[in-house]
């Protein structure tokens, strides 16, 4: 860590903001090393530092792009989201220029001007007051608002909010500091991390051709950091219809993916969310916790509070939060691209829903007991058979007999360890022949014929095998903040879905394709769909084709029942 004094910093910091402050008519008067600056006067500005750094490090893209430009497809747009240009955002935000961004200040008001001047370089629209930017509060703070309308006639008045507070602590003090204080606090990652994302995603978004049924609105809000009082500002006050807002995403410290893993808060807030934010997490994609507990710790819970749809997303706290040494050089930007992009392709798939859902008045009620209740997995049922066998034996034909499970269907049947099994349920066998799904597959009862030590003759048996017989091996729950799919609570050994890697707790999303509305939909799919069965299946927010070979003769497992 870089020890930045005061002193040092007001001998060095440069004029702020030279064009914004000019243009919102703001005068603000500085004294260092005895010379009197006016800060909207025609000196250099500290953007022209910012644009000098920007080139040195990563070339000479100017840090306002020039827009409007070519129309993009999705994919195209996707494309143009990256970890460049987030470094390029992210060092400008958290330069010692701004001073730490504090509410209210000289830093925080220059690091608005850069965010709205980027905003209206990508062609945004205004969405603050008196058809500006911004919405001013409490004395300096300033809001940043932009949007894309929707195209869809019936559609453009709902908005989905994508939102990020882009104000720090500035120096530091005993309150919002864990020191040392007197220095400045960048907040690389808390949250010039937030808005630089927030950028990447507004310009792809603003790319795209057509433009999104749905308007997007844009929100940068300040004072954050002093009690969530920019984004409680714009709901006391709001730019626009409250109640046009169907979805508020917010990003808070997204800078420091570690170990893959990103945090999603909100998922339960409104029907179907982990579906809809699982999707899009494709290339390389992120393990994602669903996080069930809402925090009132960031510009989302005010809107939670208002009974409007939120997700939130987070990538973890940090030794370096709230202190002097949150610095840029400890980032992960590729992690912030993956970030901004999943956060695009959603943004576009909410934006372009026939129909959003409403808010999840349950949520309120649920808690980690909830989940946990939610969440229980059934044990896999006992073995059908009671038996296990050698599968290296090949000496004779049939499969030798290891142990016999006391009380099972094989001791009852009389079968005995050291036997060799010639034939089960009509089919001869040998040391290659998949006995654990016959056993799975066949219906009760079952012939089997052994050989025996001391025995002239093969002995035929009657088995009478526990349970039923199954094509797939799993149980399912339906659960109901998450429609169009079914959760697995329970895999069958040695199944087919066994081995094609499934898991308690996988979700399932389709079938060969083809999506579904609940468990009886699914059960329908099943035994109508051919074989072998593509199943879309989504672990940690990950999502991948299964391929699965039933088992021949029997029906799946039927749902979990009611508990």
């Amino acid at each position: 860590m870089v020890a930045r004094s005061l002193n040092r910093i007001l001998g060095c910091t440069l004029a702020l903001a030279v064009a914004w402050l000019a243009a919102t008519s703001f005068d603000i008067k500085s004294t260092a090393h005895g010379q009197d600056r006016s800060l909207s006067g025609g000196e250099p500005g500290s953007f022209d530092v910012l644009q000098r750094k920007a080139n040195a490090d990563g070339g000479a893209k100017p840090l306002f792009a020039s827009w409007p430009g070519e129309a993009l497809t999705s994919a195209a747009a996707l494309d143009g989201i990256t970890s460049a240009d987030l470094r390029r955002h992210v060092s400008a935000l958290a330069d010692d220029t701004f001073e730490g961004r504090e509410a209210g200040s000289r830093g925080g008001r220059a690091a608005a001007g850069y965010l709205q001047m980027q905003l209206k370089s990508y062609g945004l629209k205004p969405a603050g007051e008196g058809g500006g930017y911004f919405q001013q509060f409490n004395g300096n703070c300033r809001n940043i608002l932009a949007i894309i309308e929707g195209t869809d006639p019936a559609l453009k008045n709902e908005v989905i909010l994508v939102s990020a507070h882009y104000d720090h602590v500035g120096y530091g003090n005993a309150r919002n500091s864990y020191g040392p204080t007197g220095y400045i606090h960048n907040g690389a990652d808390d949250n010039a991390s937030g808005a630089s994302t927030l950028l990447e995603v507004a310009q792809a978004c603003a790319q795209l051709e057509p433009k999104p049924k749905r308007s997007i609105l844009f929100a940068l809000w300040d004072a954050e950091e002093s009690g969530l009082n920019g984004s409680k500002h714009w709901l006391s006050k709001p730019t626009m219809k409250l109640s046009d807002v169907r979805l508020m995403i917010n990003m808070d410290m997204v800078g420091r993916l570690r170990n893959n893993k990103l945090t999603v808060y909100g998922a339960r807030t409104a029907r179907g969310l982990r579906k809809l934010v699982s999707l899009p997490n494709g290339g390389e994609p992120m393990t994602i916790d669903f996080d069930w507990q809402i925090r009132s710790d960031s510009d989302h819970h005010p809107f939670y509070m208002r009974g409007i749809p939120i997700l939130m997303l987070h990538t973890g706290l940090h030794g370096d939060y709230h202190r002097p040494s949150d610095d840029v050089e400890k980032l992960n930007v590729d992690g912030m691209q993956r970030v901004a992009r999943l956060l695009f392709g959603l943004t576009v798939e909410v934006a372009n829903l026939p129909e959003l859902p409403k808010f999840r008045d349950a949520v309120r009620r649920e808690s980690t007991w909830t989940q946990q209740t939610v969440e229980r997995v059934q044990a896999p049922p006992p073995g059908r058979l009671g038996l296990h066998w050698d599968r290296e034996d090949k000496a004779a034909p049939g499969l030798k007999v290891l142990q016999v499970v006391p009380g099972g269907p094989a001791a009852q049947a009389g079968l005995r360890t050291g036997d060799r099994l010639l034939s089960f349920a009509g089919q001869e066998l040998a040391a290659d022949t998949d006995l654990a799904g016959i056993v799975l597959a066949a219906q009760n009862p079952v012939q089997a014929v052994v050989a025996r030590q001391g025995a002239e003759q093969p002995i035929p048996l009657t088995v009478q095998l526990r349970g039923q017989p199954t094509k797939l091996g799993i149980v399912w729950r339906e659960e109901e903040a998450e429609p169009g799919s079914v959760m697995l609570i329970s895999i069958v050994p040695g199944s087919p879905a066994a081995r094609a890697g499934l898991r308690p707790l996988d979700r399932v999303y389709a079938v060969n394709g083809q999506a579904f509305n609940s468990g009886d939909d699914l059960r329908q799919l099943l035994a109508a769909a051919t074989v072998p069965y593509e199943l879309s299946v989504e672990r940690v927010g990950q999502v991948r084709a299964a391929k699965i070979v039933p088992l021949p003769g029997a029906a799946p497992v039927p749902a979990d029942k009611p508990q």
